[in-house]
């Protein structure tokens, strides 16, 4: 293995998320780089191997379907406190994305619940790790219709799963800012 302990820890300090608005409009990212992602989100650890991801791409007019259903479902499911603006955000911010990459966690009676989260959780970081690496933004957000019980069918899932939301996937136009982090020390406690 040729990558150095710096070289890892210049990967996950660099880590950003990367918001649609930040993307190229319209520039797909090679599928093949996708495709790696997830290859790779499949190494992450999970207990027992239960292996509780599931993944969904959309890309090209499959973005338009994603934009189409969540804006949809929010128009129905809050008809009460229904948004314009947030109705719209729903219908255009899937469209600046190259791939969007619905996360689902299929739910195993072999290990609490918590530790699938976990492990689905670990592949995300694969994957955003993995678009780092190639120079690629991305973002995962848990808006849209993640909570909608009624939505879990449409990224194939059954009531048991659960959606843990989505990786939006863009090439880069405006970086993200540095980031910051507290101290480890004040996280830390160190029984020796």
């Amino acid at each position: 293995m040729t990558l150095t302990a710096e070289a890892l820890t210049q990967l996950i300090i660099n880590r950003r998320s990367t918001f649609p608005k930040q993307y190229v409009a319209g520039k797909k990212i090679d599928d093949a780089i996708i495709e790696q992602m997830l290859v790779n989100a499949t190494w992450a650890p999970s207990h027992k191997l239960t292996e509780p991801w599931q993944f969904m791409v959309f890309t090209g007019e499959g973005l338009n379907q994603f934009a189409n259903y969540q804006a949809a479902m929010y128009k129905e499911k809050e008809a009460a406190s229904f948004k314009e603006d947030k109705y719209q955000k729903m219908q255009t911010n899937p469209l600046l994305a190259s791939h969007i990459i619905a996360i689902g966690m299929n739910r195993s009676d072999k290990v609490p619940e918590t530790e699938e989260i976990a492990a689905v959780s670990c592949a995300v970081q694969n994957m955003y790790l993995t678009a780092t690496a190639y120079g690629v933004g991305c973002y995962w957000t848990t808006g849209g219709v993640t909570y909608y019980e009624e939505a879990k069918s449409f990224f194939g899932l059954t009531e048991n799963d659960k959606l843990l939301g989505f990786l939006y996937v863009g090439e880069i136009a405006i970086p993200s800012v540095p980031g910051k982090r507290s101290p480890v020390s004040e996280k830390v406690k160190w029984i020796q």
